[in-house]
Order: structure tokens, then C-alpha cells, then sequence
């Protein structure tokens, strides 16, 4: 995010139905079944050298390829061929390394902060309920929308875990993020930025529909594709993001919060590669500040990933007012997860947004940063199930 936010009071007064993740009416919304607080509670790994879902495994493949990027960046700058040029992210298969035999629990975060029961240690299986049909579903496909400066790479817990669970997952790098191989300094315009999640819901056969689900500026992003492609979207998640309103920029809307945020008026970095006297064309972090910009309460290999990952946010797409129709935008079911310890999107403005175009339902991850796929990615994965099931009334 390119502005500085800090907390206000507003007055809370909306239709949506608000959840909150550690309550047993998660499900409220989706269906009649009375899940108990026993569902929540900790199921600790009795084989955690042997488990079904490795996370580890598959955190040192991130890292490893983004290592590998940043190499290949470097011999780019030097005059060397750049190979990656692809939109969509590597996909981390449930086979391979992983062994499927054992019944094992999700690996441990390497944080040394306690797991609360809002993030429970729990097997895949156990995260999706049992008398659910994944083919009785409207759509089992979500496309997963990064936000400014992410890349698909962000997602590696989410992918793996709808993924155990039968769902299809599609994770988007949209123009100049993560491995696309595009200059983030040259993305002139937002329809540019998003071109690869267009061209994702373009190919897209007829009755074929999906579940977007945005972060941070993904918001926007999803937004201006509900707009596009009504018909291909069954329904939309923010997840600590940008909801905008007709005619309104991201920047109007991060402009909302009359106090600055120190904290990001200290990381953000403009970059201005058409010169000083010219508007920025992107904007950077100092890394020593992502985690407690991004990160506050995600495990320390996750940052690690994040500082080797992350790219600058082109600037020109922030400026852009989305015209957004109740004919299509509007067509389209929303639901909003708020994550009340962001220091990047503080809950008071997102609070701001849900106010001023209310979706269905508004859900809560007690605990978590501006990253839940990082900082509650059991919690994440289990909001996403249920909003995936939950029925036309």
C-alpha cells in the first residue's frame, strides 16, 4: 500500500452478517449443522517427522524458487536471458515428497509464538467437512489474487490446502509480480497490471465459474474482474482488501484515514525511474520493516520468504477510479475476512469499506496480520470451505 494509515472510531451500522472465526457459527451462514467447540480444538501431530502435509517441504520449494528468481533477476541486470514467463505460480502438488500414507497432523509453525485456537492444529481432512459433496458445489475453483507486491508464491499454504481438500486451485502473478517477468516501473495502467487474471477468466468455458479470492489491492483487482466477467465469478473474497465503490481509486479510498500510519510512512520507498521531476512509477518497502509492517504475527521462515520475494507495487494502477454497475458488480456475491492486528490495512478502515458497500457476510480472523495466509493459514483455509459452501437463500 502506497499511503499512510493509522486507527479512528467509527460507528459500526451494516446489514452483513459478521463471524467470527473462533466461534462454533462459523458455519452459520452455510448451513443448519451444529458444529461444536470441539472442532476447534488443538489435535497435536503424533509423527511430526512423517506427515501427510509437509509444511516445511513445501516452504523450502518457495523459498528455493524465489531464491532462484532473485538469480535470475541478477543476470538479467547483467545482460543474461530472463527464463520465467509465466502468470500463473508453480504448483505444489500433494504427491511427490509428500508422503499420502500418513495420517499425520499439519507441520508446526517455526514461530516461537504460541498457536492460538484460532489457528488450531488440525489434518487436512478434518478442515472440510465430511458430508460435504465438492461436486454438489456451485464451483470448487478459486483463483487466488495477490496483493501489491505479492506474488502467487504468497498462497503456498492455501494452495496446499484446498488442493488436500479436492479443491481446484488457480494462483494468478499478475504483470511485474513474482516470476511474470515484466518491469513493474513500465505497468502504465490497471487493466495492464491485471491482464494475466483476465486472461485467466477469458479462458474460462461457457458455464464454467470460479471463487475469486483477493488480498490487499486484489481487492481491487477482483473487483474490476466481477465488473468484466460477471457471469464467470460465483463469488468474491476480500481478504484484507480494497473494496471500493463506483468511481472511486484505491488511492481515494486508503485516503480515507485523515491520521498517517508511521509505521508505513517509514518503509514505503518511491521509486521514480522516469526521473525526480516525473510522478513515482512504483513504490518498494525497506525490508528490515516488512515484519512488523506485513508480518507482525507470522512465523519467521514466512518473512524470510516475503523479504526474498516481494516486488515494487506499480503506482499508476492506484489512481485508476473503477466503474463498477450493479448489473455486474453488483451481481456478484461478496464476502469480506478482516484481520484486526493489520498494521498495512488497519481494521478501522476496513471497517470504513464494509460500511460503505456492505457485502453478504463479514467474517473475522481473531489474530491475525495483514498475511493470514501466513499468520492463520488453518483458519484461512477453513473460511474459504465455508464460504465455497454457502447457498443461495
Amino acid at each position: 500500500m502506497g499511503l499512510c494509515f493509522s486507527r479512528k472510531t467509527i460507528t459500526k451500522n451494516r446489514p452483513s452478517k459478521r463471524i467470527s472465526n473462533n466461534s462454533a457459527a462459523v458455519s452459520s451462514g452455510a448451513s443448519g449443522s451444529g458444529a461444536g467447540p470441539s472442532k476447534w480444538a488443538r489435535i497435536r501431530s503424533s509423527g511430526s517427522k512423517r506427515e501427510n502435509f509437509n509444511e516445511s517441504v513445501i516452504h523450502e520449494r518457495a523459498l528455493a524458487a524465489a531464491i532462484l528468481f532473485q538469480q535470475q533477476l541478477q543476470q538479467q541486470q547483467n545482460g543474461g536471458a530472463l527464463q520465467f514467463d509465466r502468470s500463473t505460480s508453480l504448483r505444489y502438488p500433494t504427491g511427490g515428497g509428500i508422503s499420502k500414507r500418513q495420517p499425520s497432523g499439519l507441520g508446526r509453525s517455526s514461530s516461537s509464538r504460541a498457536r492460538s485456537l484460532t489457528d488450531p492444529l488440525l489434518q487436512p481432512h478434518q478442515l472440510v467437512n465430511q458430508d460435504v459433496k465438492l461436486e454438489d458445489l456451485e464451483t470448487n475453483h478459486f483463483v487466488l489474487v495477490h496483493g501489491g507486491g505479492f506474488g502467487a508464491w504468497c498462497w503456498y499454504k492455501t494452495i496446499a490446502l484446498l488442493e488436500e481438500g479436492g479443491y481446484k486451485v488457480t494462483a494468478i502473478d499478475l504483470t511485474g509480480s513474482g516470476i511474470h517477468s515484466f518491469d513493474t516501473n513500465s505497468i502504465t495502467s490497471l487493466s495492464q497490471y491485471m491482464k494475466p487474471l483476465t486472461n485467466c477468466l477469458d479462458r474460462l468455458g461457457d458455464g464454467e465459474k470460479v471463487i475469486l479470492a483477493g488480498h490487499d489491492f486484489g481487492g481491487t483487482c477482483i473487483s474490476y474482474a466481477m465488473e468484466l466477467f460477471p457471469r464467470k465469478v460465483s463469488k468474491a473474497v476480500f481478504i484484507a482488501a480494497t473494496m471500493l465503490t463506483s468511481e472511486q481509486s484505491t488511492l481515494d479510498m486508503l485516503s480515507l484515514k485523515a491520521d498517517s500510519n508511521n509505521l508505513m510512512q517509514q518503509a514505503q520507498i518511491f521509486l521514480y525511474a522516469n526521473g525526480n521531476t516525473q510522478p513515482p512509477t512504483a513504490i518498494d518497502f525497506d525490508k528490515s520493516l516488512l515484519k512488523d509492517l506485513f508480518f507482525n504475527q507470522s512465523p519467521a521462515k514466512d518473512v524470510a520468504l516475503a523479504s526474498v520475494s516481494m516486488r515494487p507495487i506499480p503506482f499508476a494502477p492506484f489512481f485508476e477510479k473503477l466503474s463498477l454497475s450493479d448489473k455486474n458488480y453488483g451481481s456478484v456475491r461478496r464476502f469480506y475476512i478482516e484481520t484486526p492486528e493489520d498494521n498495512v490495512i488497519p481494521i478501522t478502515l476496513q471497517e470504513i469499506m464494509i460500511n460503505k458497500s456492505a457485502p453478504e457476510q463479514v467474517f473475522r480472523l481473531k489474530g491475525s496480520d495483514h498475511s493470514p495466509f501466513f499468520s492463520k493459514p488453518q483458519a484461512l483455509h477453513k473460511l474459504l470451505v465455508e464460504i465455497s459452501k454457502i447457498s443461495k437463500t
